[in-house]
């Protein structure tokens, strides 16, 4: 980009969801994307799930866990700089994952967002998230209200995390439990599953769902009772079903009521 460009143009950084199915589930709107831009930011994983897609010639800038705030801050010096950006992200950037820390960053910096001139032109492309492709994968737990709760306690109190699990099970909420268990928080899983249990009978059904669209992609259905929480990791995701939930052919169903209403033609 010329200099007199960077003066009537506005900026742009794109941030980039890659889907939760390998290289397969990256969109065509992700892959135009990615083939448009002068450089790609993101975590070395989601950077070679993005390889094929990105386009010849573009500076690739691959950083490791807890990085999140200097992959931003690069990027939007980047774009400031003329170049077209885009930051990578697993599943959905605006899930758990990159379009939050952009903003978040940006509105730090007091960058201006917009169409104008001198403007930082801030696009989110939406991905499959790991909630979408892992409930498909267990059948259709998520037919009725649901909610996420990310288990890790680095960014958010446990004391806030423990009343969220508490009034979303009284709620009667199917339970998505994102980052349940690692090697630096071993307990935290029985301690939610303990709080669960609380409002939730032992017999409420559990889709675990783990390494979606990987290597070793595994699905099972237990229930809240009978759960090993020495078989779940970082790579897995949880859905607790609600009152309603059932199993039908080792398949998870939330049932929204349609045939409760207006019941079925034999």
């Amino acid at each position: 980009m010329q200099d007199g460009d960077l003066r009537h143009s506005p900026f742009t950084l794109k941030v980039i969801g890659l889907g939760s199915e390998g290289r397969a589930g990256v969109t065509l709107k992700a892959q135009e994307a990615l083939g448009s831009l002068d450089a790609v930011i993101g975590y070395k994983l989601y950077m070679d799930q993005a390889e094929p897609f990105i386009r010849p010639g573009a500076q690739k800038i691959a950083s490791g866990m807890t990085a999140e705030t200097k992959r931003a801050e690069e990027a939007i010096k980047l774009a400031q700089g003329g170049l077209k950006v885009g930051v990578v992200s697993g599943g959905d950037p605006g899930i758990y994952a990159m379009a939050g820390v952009v903003f978040e960053v940006a509105a730090a910096l007091k960058v201006p967002l917009g169409e104008k001139a001198g403007e930082l032109s801030l696009q989110v492309i939406p991905g499959i998230p790991a909630l979408a492709a892992g409930a498909a994968l267990l059948g259709a737990p998520l037919t009725h209200d649901f909610c996420a709760i990310s288990l890790s306690d680095r960014l958010t109190d446990w004391e806030k995390i423990k009343k969220r699990l508490d009034l979303a099970s009284q709620a009667d909420f199917v339970i998505v439990l994102y980052n349940p268990r690692s090697h630096g928080r071993p307990t935290r899983l029985r301690e939610a599953a303990d709080i669960l249990l609380k409002n939730l009978p032992p017999a409420t059904p559990v889709g675990v769902a783990s390494r979606v669209g990987r290597a070793g992609e595994s699905a099972q259905i237990v229930t809240l009772g009978s759960l090993n929480v020495e078989e779940v990791d970082m790579q897995t995701i949880l859905f607790i079903g609600n009152v309603s939930s059932f199993v039908y052919r080792d398949r998870l169903v939330t049932p929204r009521g349609y045939v409760r209403k207006y019941g079925v033609v034999a």
